[in-house]
């Protein structure tokens, strides 16, 4: 009639909550690992993405720099035509008065 008959019982039913809390602190435990895992992931692969926009950008400013330096030569040709042909001019104009 009684559950409890002896202190054998009182033993079996302890150690049956005590692995029932043992087992539901397990999941627990495990629960929380995959999903801070799961953060872990996330941040990765977002750091992963930021990386590459970041690479892009470089690359892309490495081009625009390389562009642009071969401008420069031109450009620097040009204004060194200009600084010759505006001393010829003032070399006239001297030359004339």
């Amino acid at each position: 009639m009684y559950l409890i008959q002896d202190s054998r019982d009182l033993l079996n039913i302890v150690l049956a909550f005590c692995i029932l809390w043992l087992t539901i602190f397990i999941a627990w435990f495990i629960y929380y690992v995959a999903m801070l895992m799961r953060e872990a992931f996330k941040m990765t692969k977002e750091m992963h993405e930021r990386i590459n926009k970041v690479d892009d950008l470089m690359a892309a400013f490495k081009d625009k720099i390389e562009h642009s330096a071969s401008y420069l030569l031109l450009i620097g040709e040009g204004v060194k035509k200009l600084v010759e042909m505006a001393k010829n001019h003032t070399k006239k104009s001297t030359k004339k008065k």
